[in-house]
């Protein structure tokens, strides 16, 4: 499998890690031939024989099976998954207007396991056809790969977008289709990026 560098906090049998990217075994392109992407995800190769114990500052972890589907999440949700999935970067309708919001969703197909991470129980949000979901930038974990999404503006008035100093503040996802959405319920303890050693 593959996970988060850095991640591991105990494991049991023989196992081995191993960093993956551009100094891994498969360079930077992961078994499908599509670009891994190593500035988004910074991964390790967990392999052998034995139980791996995953764990990022006590975040609630959610083990999604996808067969044979697609789901699009925010890379820095994103903890392990089966080295079986493939995936890529996808762009959002406007994304290019802030830094970030632009390069860090990845879709993710095929048939295996993904594992996420938010700060509590997170929010899952039907979208139905002819109805829109709203969702701060910086708290969508993800969603159905279907969905049309489209960057927008929460409000006209410049200071509500600082109120909290980070780049995607103020800027909303607006999803339209039918699906789903993932939303974290706290921007006050995001997913942290920690290096592997």
């Amino acid at each position: 499998m593959l996970a988060r560098s850095g991640a591991m906090v105990a494991h049991v049998g023989k196992v081995s890690f191993v960093g993956w990217g551009p100094s891994g075994s498969r360079g930077n392109r992961n078994n499908r031939g599509q670009r891994q992407a190593p500035d988004v995800l910074d991964l390790m190769r967990c392999s052998g024989t034995g139980t791996v114990y995953l764990a990022n500052l006590a975040q609630h972890l959610h083990i999604l099976p996808l067969a044979d589907e697609k789901l699009t999440v925010t890379s820095s949700y994103v903890l392990a998954l089966d080295n079986e999935l493939g995936w890529r970067t996808v762009s959002i309708e406007n994304g290019e207007l802030i830094t970030g919001v632009g390069n860090r969703s990845l879709e993710f197909s095929g048939t295996g396991t993904l594992v996420l991470m938010t700060s509590d129980r997170p929010l899952v949000l039907p979208v139905r056809p002819g109805e829109y979901v709203y969702g701060d930038a910086d708290a969508v974990v993800g969603w159905s790969s279907g969905l049309e999404v489209q960057l927008q503006a929460q409000s006209s008035n410049t200071e509500a977008w600082r109120r909290r100093g980070t780049a995607t503040e103020g800027w909303e996802l607006a999803f339209t289709g039918s699906g789903y959405v993932i939303v974290q319920p706290s921007e006050l303890l995001k997913p942290q990026r920690v290096p592997f050693r």
